[in-house]
């Protein structure tokens, strides 16, 4: 009994994608397409050719660039699929381009950038105007970025 495997680190064992099969990805869901996660925004089925496999053509949107991503894959084939979460932060603070957000449960982070874009401009102005915001993370493959914003729910 002393030939046992003793494993330094620990992990939850999800990865940042599973595979599916092509046919099986749908508008609206998510797919990798040249190692980039990108949401589905058009996908056409050929007919089935001389040498047996229908085509799907994808276009994707990445999720975090907004740039436009391609790919032509037979319909049998295996594409991958990023694991992408959604979570809703309190924003608190901005400071040195950082943003400060609270959690539901009261635990806060301070690591998350204010995106360079129209999004990061009106988080910007709301907060200066006194505004209690909440900011939607999106996060995939070890990425992660605000990607929307709305107004906190007077109580």
């Amino acid at each position: 009994m002393a030939d046992v495997d003793e494993f330094e680190t620990a992990e939850s064992g999800a990865s940042d994608t599973f595979p599916q099969q092509c046919s099986a990805l749908r508008k609206n869901g998510h797919v990798v397409i040249k190692g980039r996660p990108c949401k589905i925004v058009e996908m056409s089925t050929s007919k089935t050719g001389k040498h047996g496999h229908a085509k799907v053509h994808l276009v994707g949107i990445d999720i975090f660039t907004t740039k436009k991503y391609e790919d032509i894959c037979p319909s049998t084939h295996n594409m991958n699929v990023p694991h992408v979460t959604r979570k809703d932060y309190q924003l608190v603070n901005i400071d040195d381009g950082y943003m400060s957000l609270m959690e539901d449960n009261g635990d806060t982070r301070e690591d998350l950038k204010v995106p360079e874009s129209d999004l990061g401009k009106e988080i910007t102005t709301k907060f200066d105007d006194g505004e209690d915001v909440l900011v939607t993370v999106l996060k995939a493959m070890g990425s992660e970025s605000a990607i929307a914003l709305k107004n906190m729910a007077s109580k």
